[in-house]
């Protein structure tokens, strides 16, 4: 369980910065793009997306200011890692127990309390093919209890420098960090209580991070395992009948209920379902809300 935030959290932040980010500068051609609107002081949430092991390293590496995340446990199993990312500003959590969850909510408003930054991934894991996943409202919670803003953050090309299953990264690729407007949370003051809220405001943050990054978004919850490549639905077929304009065959219309359509097809023999379903698969979820957060400049 985690109590009060240690003092040995990040007590080497200072050093490792001091080394990191000159090393990483060398190392990779990095492009910062926004960084006007992360504040130069009080607190903020950072929400990047996540699709390498780097992403915790390069944007504390290349901020001004110190960041702190809250990271898996299991980091601390391991000899190598144990004492490393505590050390950098890393908080361990254990996500097995029920309350793990609001345990790491508790300590993430203590550090924005302190008018610090604090680091999430809102998919909550890495994304193991490089699409951009369902956000979980956790930031949305975490803000509202802090009263402070969200920056959604698109991270481009770090999957390249060091995918999944790499052991060791590959140099001298460039890597584009931005840094989107904030989200502010002014309009929901009060309304801590419904669900529905952080739902939209972790949405909204999703298409911002989706807008930066360039990344497909897909309407699920990441997992760790691999997902395997869409299959292809092969299109309907179309059912000839006796010529009564020239020589061009007429199509049947399918039946009301039949294979899931409603009946009404155009020229081309789709249904107004099919569209929909097109439409609601190539948008976002924060595309179909009817009321979008409303963000200041």
């Amino acid at each position: 369980m985690i109590g009060p935030v240690s003092d040995d959290v990040g007590k080497l932040y200072p050093v490792a910065k001091a080394v990191l980010t000159p090393l990483f500068r060398a190392a990779w051609r990095f492009t910062i793009e926004g960084m006007e609107n992360v504040p130069e002081t009080g607190p903020a949430v950072l929400c990047p997306n996540h699709t390498s092991v780097l992403d915790s390293f390069f944007v504390p590496a290349l901020l001004p200011r110190r960041v702190t995340y809250v990271g898996k446990a299991e980091y601390m199993d391991d000899w190598k890692t144990r004492r490393l990312f505590p050390a950098l500003g890393m908080i361990p959590i254990d996500r097995t127990g029920g309350d793990a969850g609001e345990r790491a909510l508790a300590t993430a408003q203590r550090i924005l309390e302190r008018g610090e930054l604090f680091g999430i991934y809102p998919e909550g894991t890495r994304s193991r093919d490089g699409r951009l996943y369902r956000g979980h409202t956790g930031p949305a919670r975490l803000a509202m209890r802090a009263d402070a803003p969200i920056i959604p953050i698109g991270l481009v090309g770090a999957r390249d420098v060091m995918p999944p299953d790499a052991k060791f990264p590959t140099l001298r690729l460039p890597v584009t960090i931005r840094f989107g407007k904030p989200v502010t949370m002014d309009r929901y003051r009060g309304r801590e209580e419904d669900h529905l809220v952080y739902r939209q405001i972790i949405d909204e943050v999703m298409y911002e991070i989706r807008e930066l990054s360039g990344q497909e978004y897909v309407d699920e919850y990441a997992t760790k395992k691999k997902k395997p490549a869409p299959e292809t639905v092969p299109a309907p077929e179309r059912t000839p009948v006796a010529p009564t304009n020239g020589d061009r065959p007429e199509l049947v219309a399918v039946p009301a209920g039949a294979n899931g359509h409603d009946g009404r097809h155009d020229g081309n023999g789709s249904s107004d379902r099919a569209d929909e379903l097109v439409a609601s698969t190539t948008r976002s979820s924060a595309d179909l809300l009817s009321r979008p957060v409303r963000r200041t400049s």
